[in-house]
C-alpha cells in the first residue's frame, strides 16, 4: 500500500480528543431524513464509546460535515477534514456523493469506512483505504429482482432519472432478468410528465413499475398518477432504493404510501445488542429507527475498535480491515475483498425486501429475505 505520512495532528499525545470526520446529507437536495438518522446512530455509537472510556482514555469527536448530496461539497468536506487532522472518515448515503469522496480519500490516504451508499464501483480502482458496510447494489438489487420474479412480475418498467447511480440499477436488473425471462423496460423521465408514465406502462403490459427516480419529486407524483389511473389497478409499484421506509413518504402520500416494495437492511431479529441499540434510537428519533441508523452506529463501533487496538495513525487503521471482527446491531462485521468491488466490503449485511401495511401504514411487512 503506498503510504503517505500522516500529519502530526493525526496522531495526538496531549490527551485531546480522537476525531472523525462525519460525511451526512442534511440539506436539500440530500435526502435529509436519511442524512439526520446516520447522523443519529453515528452519534449515538460516539457517545457509548465515549462512556465507556472513549479511546484509551481520549474522546472520540465527531467532525459533521453537510454533503447536501452534492459530489464536489464531499470532495471538499474531505480535503478539509484531512487538514483538520481526522484520524478517519465516516458515513454519507448517497453512492454518487460517497464516490466523490472515496475518490478523495483515496488520493489523501485517509481511511473511508462508508456507512449506506451502495454504488459496486465505489472507486475506479482497487483501494486499500476505503471499506464498506452496506451491501453493494448488485448484491441487494439481485435479491429485489428474485422477489419481483417470484412475484409474477416479468414485464418491469423502471421510470428512471439520469444517474450513474439509477442507471446502474436499471442494469444489474436488465441483466438478471433477461436470462430469466424478465424485460425490463426503461421510462426516460427527462421527457416523461408522471401522467404520461401511465399510458407508458399501458402501452408496455407492464405488471410492475418501478421508481428509480428522486424523493420527493419526482416519486411522489409518480406514485398518485399510477394509483389513480384505474386501468393500472393491478400494476404493483415499487421502490429498491428505499424512498417508501421514511416518514416523509407516508405523510406526503398516505394511503397511496403502502404496498410499494423497497430494499432495507435488517435481519428477521436483531440480537440483543441491535435490540438494546434499536431502543436507544427509538428515543433518540421519537420513532422507529431507519436500518440507516444502525449503519451509522455500527460505523462508529468498527472504527472505534480499529482506533483503540491500533492507534490514530491513518496509515495503520486503513491496514486493519482486512483484520476488523466486531460484533454489529446486525451481525458479525468483518470485511473481505469481493469480486467486482473496489472496497473492502462487509459481505453482507442481512437483506430484506419490505413494504408498508396496507392496514396499517406505520407497520413494515416483510415480504422477501435475501
Amino acid at each position: 500500500m503506498n503510504t503517505p505520512p500522516s500529519p502530526p495532528a493525526a496522531e495526538r499525545t496531549d490527551g485531546s480528543s480522537v476525531r472523525i470526520g462525519a460525511l451526512v446529507p442534511l440539506s436539500r437536495p440530500g435526502w435529509v431524513e436519511a442524512g439526520q438518522r446516520l447522523l443519529a446512530g453515528l452519534e449515538l455509537a460516539v457517545r457509548e464509546v465515549n462512556d465507556a472510556d472513549g479511546i484509551v482514555g481520549r474522546p472520540l469527536e465527531l467532525v459533521v460535515r453537510d454533503t447536501a448530496a452534492d459530489p464536489q461539497r464531499a470532495a471538499a468536506a474531505v480535503d478539509e477534514l484531512a487538514r483538520l487532522g481526522v484520524a478517519a472518515l465516516a458515513g454519507e448515503y448517497h453512492s454518487v456523493v460517497a464516490r466523490a469522496a472515496a475518490a478523495r480519500a483515496d488520493a489523501l490516504g485517509l481511511p473511508f469506512l462508508c456507512s449506506s451508499a451502495v454504488l459496486d464501483a465505489l472507486t475506479e480502482q482497487p483501494t486499500e483505504w476505503v471499506a464498506r458496510l452496506a451491501p453493494a447494489q448488485s448484491h441487494g438489487w439481485r435479491i429485489y429482482a428474485d422477489f419481483l420474479l417470484g412475484a409474477g412480475h416479468s414485464r418491469i418498467a423502471v421510470a428512471v432519472e439520469p444517474s450513474v447511480y439509477w442507471a446502474s440499477g436499471a442494469r444489474i436488473l436488465r441483466d438478471y432478468l433477461a436470462p430469466r425471462g424478465g424485460t425490463v423496460i426503461e421510462l426516460d423521465m427527462r421527457g416523461l410528465a408522471p401522467t404520461a408514465v401511465c399510458d407508458e406502462l399501458v402501452d408496455n403490459r407492464a405488471t410492475a413499475l418501478l421508481l428509480l427516480v428522486g424523493h420527493p419529486e419526482p416519486a411522489v407524483s409518480i406514485v398518485k398518477s399510477v394509483r389513480r389511473d384505474q386501468r393500472l389497478a393491478e400494476v404493483m409499484i415499487g421502490a429498491p432504493a428505499g424512498q417508501p421506509e421514511f416518514a416523509e413518504w407516508a405523510t406526503l402520500l398516505g394511503d397511496d404510501s403502502a404496498a410499494i416494495p423497497f430494499l432495507r437492511y435488517l435481519p428477521e431479529r436483531l440480537s440483543p445488542l441491535g435490540a438494546r441499540v434499536e431502543t436507544a434510537l427509538r428515543e433518540r428519533l421519537g420513532e422507529a429507527p431507519s436500518f440507516v441508523a444502525f449503519d451509522g452506529y455500527d460505523t462508529v463501533a468498527v472504527l472505534a475498535d480499529v482506533l483503540r487496538a491500533r492507534g490514530a495513525d491513518r496509515a495503520r487503521t486503513a491496514a486493519s480491515w482486512p483484520r476488523v471482527a466486531v460484533e454489529g446491531t446486525r451481525g458479525q462485521i468483518q470485511f473481505s475483498r469481493t469480486p467486482g468491488i473496489s472496497v473492502w466490503q462487509w459481505a453482507w449485511a442481512p437483506v430484506q425486501v419490505v413494504d408498508r401495511d396496507p392496514a396499517r401504514p406505520d407497520r413494515f411487512r416483510i415480504l422477501h429475505t435475501g
